[in-house]
């Protein structure tokens, strides 16, 4: 009974808090698998670290203190955060909500390997140091990377990502944190309380704040959409700004190229529409049914942005879709 308590302590809360806010998502913007991939990524990087730190105590003669306070949480946050920086530039991250998610799921992969590590050589531990692993170490890693992700994710957006320098501040907050953990500053217990009010406090906070700022991106974008989805289908494109910029293009274009550049915003259009009706269902409870046609629309898109070339999608820029949501979404459809 005591070795299932050991395991449930050390292992099980930091999962309960990552179901947690899976449930909270009401735009369900992350998948299941999605959520085990980011796990196992997690748990590869503790694996990593662990083979990296032990070879760097061997190699610099480090005392073991100073290099979990100042060494060991440079190295592991930096290899957690590069993960989510490949997740966030190449647009699998679309939110602060799904950016917590991901951030919270590769933290507690690193976790889980971490704790099992730890139970596999202290056998006799006491449960109140499992309880303080489980709850607090545990719920370090998690919340320092979702810390990181939903920082990073705010920074990228801000910037339009034009620096990897945006994924700083973030890498930062997260260093400091669990540099401080390490610290013992406090005693474990109190430690463990005071993370397992102000981090989670944190991230619900940013959740709640994320839930009404994809709520206004819905709807304000949902009806430029619709409207300018409209002027298309009535004839009525060359009386916006958009038709005009795009009969400006006929005298640096052929027809055909200007053609197919008119196909290519409808398509976005069309596809952009179809993902913000996804999440609305969504959030009302409602499971949109599979679109056979999406994947065929999508290969329609890369004929026609290889129809129009490089030059034709620069002269497209004022008026494509390109922002980082823009992109989300189009990698949320697919």
């Amino acid at each position: 009974m005591i070795e299932i308590l050991r395991y449930s302590f050390g292992l099980v809360p930091v999962f309960l808090f990552l179901a947690t806010l899976l449930f909270l998502d009401s735009y369900k913007l992350i998948r299941l698998r999605l959520v085990l991939q980011n796990l196992g990524m997690g748990s590869l990087i503790a694996v990593f670290c662990f083979l990296l730190n032990t070879a760097l105590i061997g190699l610099l003669h480090y005392d073991l203190s100073f290099y979990s306070r100042f060494i060991a949480p440079v190295l592991e946050e930096i290899f957690k955060a590069l993960f989510i920086i490949f997740l966030i530039r190449t647009h699998r991250i679309g939110f602060l909500i799904d950016a917590a998610i991901a951030g919270f799921a590769v933290g507690a992969g690193f976790a889980f390997i971490e704790n099992i590590y730890y139970l596999s050589i202290m056998p006799d531990a006491n449960l109140l140091l499992w309880l303080l692993r489980g709850f607090g170490t545990a719920m370090m890693h998690g919340g320092t990377t979702a810390i990181f992700a939903m920082v990073s994710k705010n920074f990228y957006d801000r910037y339009a990502g034009k620096t990897i320098f945006v994924f700083l501040p973030g890498l930062l907050v997260a260093i400091f944190i669990h540099s401080i953990f390490n610290h013992f500053f406090l005693p474990p217990l109190l430690m463990t309380l005071l993370q397992l009010i102000i981090l989670p406090l944190l991230i619900m906070l940013i959740f709640s704040r994320s839930e009404k700022m994809i709520q206004e991106w819905l709807e304000l974008g949902l009806d430029t959409d619709v409207t300018l989805m409209e002027c298309i289908n009535s004839g009525t494109m060359s009386e916006t700004k958009i038709g005009q910029y795009l009969s400006s293009l006929k005298d640096k274009f052929t027809s055909e190229v200007v053609a197919d550049m008119f196909c290519l915003l409808r398509l976005q259009l069309e596809l952009s529409i179809r993902a913000k009706g996804i999440l609305l269902m969504r959030n009302a409870g409602f499971q949109a049914e599979p679109d056979i046609e999406v994947k065929e629309k999508f290969a329609e898109l890369k004929f026609l942005e290889k129809s129009i070339g490089k030059t034709g999608k620069l002269a497209l820029m004022p008026i494509l879709r390109t922002t980082t949501r823009d992109l989300w979404q189009f990698y949320f459809l697919q």
